[in-house]
């Protein structure tokens, strides 16, 4: 017998998990499907620690109950609001553990094929069992839009992988490492490496590492200058927090440009003293081309003055960040995918985080464009929750929701 839901949930991330416990409380039925905190618990590097404030870390239910706060003081670990990083482990242990509470009805299957007939989805699962869907959310973060350059296509399979690619790091141990990337990936994970003994060298465009300064003590007129919100400090950032839907009425070109310029791929400053002190460091180097010699991979980038360096390594990670690409998502059908309106790969959105298609909603990453930086961020899911269960809601009595979706303004 087939199974049939209301909504259905792809993804166990943060944006997933919250969502659910909000639409559950709401008494909405709903299936989530995917491995809870997959891409946290497989996709960044052990011993990473987060960049957001601990305050900004939460997973969010409704009545605003078990808080990262509230797991770590049940489990004896350091909390602070601001100023202590949260580890990797802890902040993935806390996800998993809000699912327990919360999202019990987490379905662990993939889904590998979604459809859609004009009425309802259906979902195909890794295991061949089809769910049935009034309304899908894919929530399904950022893991499948890694982004690597062409110039190493040559070097492509085991010399070459994606920071995405590395939990463990064990493996590089003794190694000739290089990380092409001065950013927060590219930096954190050649530190990481570097601790575990691997002989790491950084190449990166820019003209030096901007990282990220420590906790200090701020003044009253520090805070008046540079407000702190979920994003950090600045008013910049506090107005993405506190005015999405302003954002969402911006016009597109202004949109896509600030979320592809706020908040850069700045390094954490827990990294600075072991790159500084252990790690070579390659700065002005543009990436130009690669090839395989013998058992190692040889790099190529073009220098400030114009000259050619080439770095040869064991093992080459391209922490070169991740492009929102909605047809990286292999599990959306061919049929659904010729009616997704896309900018810039993106999906066009509605005030409610519908697409073009009725009835499918995108939030997480993959909505920034339409509702800003915020949307990049785990912060994000509780403005996504609130605003997008109350949609649900309202439009319940209805099934599938019943009107065009109001698309982002051009």
């Amino acid at each position: 017998m087939t199974a049939v839901t209301d909504i259905a949930i792809i993804g166990a991330g943060p944006y997933g998990l919250s969502l659910a416990a909000h639409l559950s409380a709401a008494g909405l039925g709903t299936r989530v499907f995917g491995q809870p905190m997959h891409t946290w618990r497989t996709g960044m590097p052990e011993g990473m620690v987060l960049k957001s404030e601990g305050f900004a870390s939460n997973l969010w239910h409704p009545d605003g109950a078990f808080t990262l706060q509230d797991y770590c003081v049940q489990h004896g670990l350091p909390y602070k609001h601001s100023g202590l990083p949260v580890p990797l482990r802890t902040f993935s242990d806390y996800g998993v553990a809000f699912q327990k509470h919360f999202v019990p009805m987490l379905d662990p299957r993939w889904v590998t094929n979604l459809e859609f007939d004009g009425s309802r989805f259906t979902l195909h699962l890794d295991d061949n069992e089809i769910v049935l869907a009034n309304r899908v959310v894919i929530a399904a973060g950022i893991r499948s839009f890694y982004d690597v350059p062409p110039e190493l296509d040559a070097i492509a399979g085991p010399l070459c992988s994606h920071s995405a690619d590395h939990h463990s790091l064990a493996r590089f141990e003794g190694k000739q490492v290089l990380v092409i990337g001065g950013g927060a990936s590219g930096i954190g994970i050649a530190g990481l490496m570097s601790q575990r003994g691997a002989h790491v060298t950084v190449a990166a465009r820019q003209t030096r590492i901007a990282y990220c300064d420590p906790p200090r003590p701020r003044s009253l007129l520090d805070k008046l200058q540079a407000p702190e919100s979920g994003l950090g400090t600045g008013w910049r950032s506090l107005a993405c927090v506190v005015a999405p839907m302003v954002f969402y009425q911006m016009p597109r070109d202004f949109r896509h440009l600030v979320v592809r310029k706020h908040l850069g791929p700045a390094p954490g400053w827990t990294s600075r003293d072991e790159v500084e002190r252990n790690v070579s460091v390659m700065l002005g180097a543009r990436l130009s081309g690669s090839a395989v010699r013998g058992d190692l991979a040889a790099v190529t980038f073009r220098m400030l003055d114009g000259s050619e360096t080439t770095v040869e390594a064991e093992h080459v990670i391209a922490a070169t960040g991740y492009q929102v690409n909605m047809r990286r998502l292999r599990f959306i059908g061919d049929g659904i995918m010729r009616q997704l309106d896309l900018a810039d790969r993106s999906p066009v959105l509605s005030r409610h985080f519908e697409t073009s298609v009725p009835g499918l909603f995108v939030v997480g990453t993959a909505a920034a464009n339409s509702f800003g930086p915020m949307l990049r961020f785990a912060y994000g899911a509780g403005f996504v929750s609130r605003r997008l269960t109350r949609f649900m809601r309202r439009t319940a009595v209805r099934g599938l929701v019943a009107v065009q979706p109001e698309l982002a303004v051009a």
